[in-house]
C-alpha cells in the first residue's frame, strides 16, 4: 500500500487550546484521526508525527525516502524560517504539499513568506482543519497521476 507521511511542526500539539480564534478548536488528535480515515478511504496508508524540534522534522523527512511516496506538512512557524526543512524536502525529492490552518497571506507580514512553497507541489491554507484533508486529497490525486 502506498504511504504518505504527515508532519506537524511546532506548537501544533497545542491545537484546540492555542489561540482558537486563529487556529480553531479541533485538536491535533482529531485532525490525525480524520486524516487516517480519509487516507484509508482513498486506499493509502498514513503515518503522522509532530515535533517542536527542527532537527527531528529534518530527520523524519530524510527517513521518508524509500518508505513513503509523499509528504503532507504543516511546518508551523518553521515555514518562515527553516532553510533546513526546505533543503530536506528538496533533498528527498518526494512530492510534498504544504498546509496551514490559517491563511498565512492574510496575517502578519513575516508569515507571508514560505521557504517550503518553492519545493512543494502546492500549498493549501486558510481552511482550518479542512486544509489537511484538502491537502491529502490533492497529494493523493497528484500521486495517482504521476506513479
Amino acid at each position: 500500500m502506498v504511504s504518505i507521511l504527515v508532519l506537524h511542526g511546532p506548537n501544533l500539539n497545542l491545537l484546540g487550546k492555542r489561540e482558537p480564534g486563529v487556529y480553531g478548536s479541533v485538536t491535533l488528535e482529531e485532525i490525525n484521526q480524520s486524516l487516517y480515515q480519509e487516507a484509508d478511504s482513498l486506499g493509502f496508508a498514513l503515518v503522522a508525527s509532530q515535533s517542536n524540534h527542527e532537527g527531528v522534522l529534518v530527520d523524519l523527512i530524510q527517513d521518508a525516502m524509500g518508505k513513503h511516496s509523499g509528504i503532507l506538512i504543516n511546518p508551523g512557524a518553521y515555514t518562515h524560517t527553516s532553510v533546513a526543512i526546505r533543503d530536506a524536502i528538496a533533498g528527498v525529492n518526494l512530492p510534498t504539499v504544504e498546509v496551514h490552518l490559517s491563511n498565512i497571506h492574510k496575517r502578519e507580514e513575516f508569515r507571508h513568506h514560505s521557504y517550503i512553497a518553492p519545493v512543494a507541489i502546492g500549498q493549501i491554507c486558510g481552511f482550518g482543519a479542512d486544509s489537511y484533508r484538502l491537502g491529502l486529497q490533492a497529494l493523493v490525486h497528484y500521486l495517482r497521476q504521476n506513479m
